[in-house]
């Protein structure tokens, strides 16, 4: 029985033969079809650009005389087509040009990438549910707005439901939404830690990004995205608290996570030190050290972490890049043109709003997210 099944002349053998090359071909033939759907979106987006994260682009729109001279300027490029007189419509108009581009990256995308742009979406949605939760926690009136401002219908949807639903049954409404069981037990104390809650809630966009599917081969790039953000995140909190001479029990509140390179050990180890120098010394050996130590004369004058976080930000777009080249052939150069456009969009708006103001260029730039730090 054995010898039929390797003798060439049955048909067994050929069968098995047949069967060996097939389940070859579907192998081999994976990771191919992965690389297959990315080849266009992805040469789109290279052609695209992200030219409002690049110094030499945003010292032009930053000169601007006004709002029309900066739609002006804008809107000689194709990628916008910017209208509103105040700078709330401006500002409004950049970020209804950010949703479309994600709209367009869904058309183009395979669709197994969809729920990743949906959390996305849902990601800049969070700050609304920050917000109308602490107003109904506070007894406050849930901003009616708000739901109109959200993205996403499921957002919509749990903010009418926020609206709708008696402070006492919060907590019930949340965890049929998703939300970690944390939030629930915070929600029935006496006295609510309005910080814990909103953390609560970064972790679960967090943890939702964690969990979305993507295609083939793209996991690691997912996760490298997400773990270099939660690294930033909690880098900005930590400078944040030492500014305002909180201690670890506070700075512990707002760790959302293990990154890249914070793990939690590093994170209490951080929160226990005195004042933002301290911070910075302590982040020695990461990739965060260098930016911050070359900053932190600036911090010294100023007294304030945003230009702290600004490098931070500048150095999240460094290490995309790096993500990008790392999954060239995959989901890299799209999560490098999601994430730019983001901040392109708030550069742009922070440029808008400095005009409005009548701010000096020289003021705004120290605002503005640019590539290409060493």
């Amino acid at each position: 029985m054995i010898e039929s099944l390797f003798n060439p002349a049955g048909y067994a053998f050929w069968i098995i033969v047949l069967i060996t090359i097939a389940g070859a071909i579907a192998i081999l033939s994976r990771p191919f079809s992965t690389y297959v759907k990315f080849v266009y979106p992805n040469a789109k987006y290279e052609t695209m650009g992200n030219p409002y994260v690049i110094e030499k682009k945003l010292d032009i729109i930053v000169e601007s005389k006004n709002l029309n001279d900066f739609k002006e300027n804008l809107n000689t490029s194709k990628d916008y087509k910017i209208t509103g007189e105040s700078p709330y419509d401006v500002q409004k108009s950049l970020d209804e040009s950010f949703y479309q581009t994600i709209e367009m990256m869904k058309k183009d995308s395979s669709k197994k990438m969809q729920k990743f742009y949906d959390n996305y979406l849902e990601k800049i949605d969070m700050y609304l549910v920050k917000k109308e939760l602490r107003n109904k926690l506070r007894n406050n009136k849930v901003d009616e707005k708000s739901i109109e401002q959200a993205i996403l219908p499921k957002t919509k949807k749990l903010l009418f439901s926020i609206k709708e639903t008696e402070k006492e049954k919060l907590a019930e409404l949340l965890l049929d939404f998703g939300f970690h069981e944390d939030i629930a037990k915070e929600l029935k104390n006496q006295e609510i830690d309005y910080i814990k809650i909103e953390n609560e809630v970064d972790k679960y966009i967090i943890d939702s990004f964690f969990k979305v599917k993507v295609p083939y081969k793209c996991e690691q790039g997912k996760n490298d995205f997400i773990k270099t953000h939660l690294d930033i995140y909690n880098i900005k909190h930590l400078l944040r608290c030492k500014q305002f001479g909180f201690d670890k029990n506070i700075c512990m509140k707002y760790f959302n996570g293990e990154g890249r390179e914070i793990a939690p050990w590093k994170y209490e180890e951080l929160a226990e030190m005195d004042g933002v120098g301290q911070v910075i010394s302590g982040l020695e050996g990461t990739s965060y050290y260098n930016i911050l130590k070359d900053s932190i004369e600036y911090y010294n004058q100023e007294k304030t972490v945003q230009i702290l976080e600004t490098k931070l930000d500048s150095l999240f777009l460094k290490l995309i890049k790096e993500v990008s080249i790392k999954n060239y052939v995959t989901i890299g150069p799209t999560i490098r043109f999601l994430v730019f456009k983001e901040y392109e969009t708030q550069n742009l708006k922070v440029i808008a709003k400095g005009i409005a103001e009548n701010l000096s260029a020289d003021l705004t730039k120290k605002f503005l997210v640019t590539e290409g730090i060493a």
